[in-house]
């Protein structure tokens, strides 16, 4: 299973304009009063998440943390665990059309169930901790708790059993599995337990590789400010014409490298990422005719570049593991570092 400035208050004594289109209304528990929440999403819903993925409040993109409804839950209904991510919220209430369940939601600081259970907060303390706080003993008759399989990393079950006595089941990898689940009694098909990662969920993860990535444009364009002024002592609009080498190793390294993962022939991300930037300064300089020593430039400080991105995409694939990334950053930073000073070293002596 699967952040808006908006977010409900977890008293629910406070009720923003934009919660009131989330929120369809609450019920009364001897808990507290718990909101139900809609599984239709609305155009702000829609335009929130799209800003989401843009990166434009990622940040704040969040519901609180704590327990909802959907539709006409009871003392009987289910309870899904989930983390508190409004993408997250958003996927796993829009698939509950017609079923009446709990939703509780775990305080991951708005990152996804994946993500979260390998940073912990998608982890036992803070399921142990949520179930208390809202009570939930008080709320459901049965002692079961729904974890999507993506948390499993960071839930304990045997210790959720032990200090709140309620037993985890691991659900489906994917929300739109959940209604075939509790119809099966909750029971996994062999197909719902399987990850995919197709060419449509690579493309939508695009935005968030491509918008950290161009916040280093501003570094590579005052590098070539530097080498312009030292070689031409001005400044002139070639000084955009040399940032497309750059730009390309960071479009490379954040987009096409997306988009070719499976073709790519080596498991390392740092080794793919450098021959994805090696064959963009070598395109680069047969359409530009670009002197040997230029081409020399390029071929050290554009490879790691795009070698730098592409790691960065390790934490959102089911290709890598941690130790995995840990060995790869650990052999290829000092590479891409050395590279990149033997670039700038070499481009520098040239001018003299």
């Amino acid at each position: 299973m699967s952040k808006s400035s908006c977010c409900c208050s977890s008293t629910h004594e406070q009720t923003s304009c934009k919660e009131k289109n989330k929120l369809e209304r609450s019920i009364i528990q001897k808990s507290g009063e718990i909101p139900i929440l809609s599984t239709t999403l609305n155009s702000q819903d829609r335009v929130d998440g799209w800003k989401a993925r843009w990166g434009i409040g990622r940040m704040n993109y969040t519901i609180q943390p704590g327990l909802y409804g959907i539709n006409k839950p009871d003392a009987d209904s289910p309870v899904l665990v989930t983390a508190n991510y409004k993408l997250t919220v958003d996927k796993v209430r829009k698939e509950l059309m017609g079923i009446d369940a709990w939703i509780l939601v775990l305080d991951t600081k708005g990152i996804n169930v994946w993500c979260a259970a390998g940073k912990s907060t998608f982890g036992t303390d803070e399921l142990v901790q949520r179930i208390e706080d809202v009570q939930l003993a008080q709320v459901v008759n049965h002692k079961k708790l729904i974890i999507p399989q993506l948390g499993a990393p960071g839930i304990a079950a045997h210790e959720v059993k032990k200090q709140s006595g309620f037993l985890v089941k691991y659900g489906p990898v994917y929300a739109k599995d959940i209604p075939q689940y509790l119809r099966d009694g909750m029971k996994v098909q062999p197909e719902m337990r399987k990850v995919h990662f197709t060419l449509m969920d690579r493309l939508v993860l695009i935005p968030m590789e491509l918008m950290p990535a161009l916040r280093w444009a501003p570094v590579l364009m005052l590098w070539i400010l530097i080498v312009q002024l030292l070689r031409d002592h001005r400044l002139s609009w070639g000084l955009f014409v040399e940032f497309v080498p750059f730009l390309a190793a960071i479009l490379a390294g954040s987009v096409l490298f997306q988009i070719l993962l499976p073709l790519l022939p080596f498991r390392s991300f740092v080794i793919n990422g450098w021959l994805l930037g090696g064959l963009t300064a070598l395109g680069l300089s047969a359409l530009f005719d670009h002197s040997g020593t230029l081409v020399l430039v390029h071929a050290l400080l554009l490879p790691p570049i795009t070698a730098f991105l592409a790691v960065n995409f390790t934490g959102t694939t089911t290709f890598t593991s941690l130790s995995g990334v840990q060995k790869e950053l650990a052999i290829g930073v000092p590479l891409m570092i050395l590279s990149i000073l033997c670039g700038m070293v070499i481009q520098i002596v040239s001018i003299f």
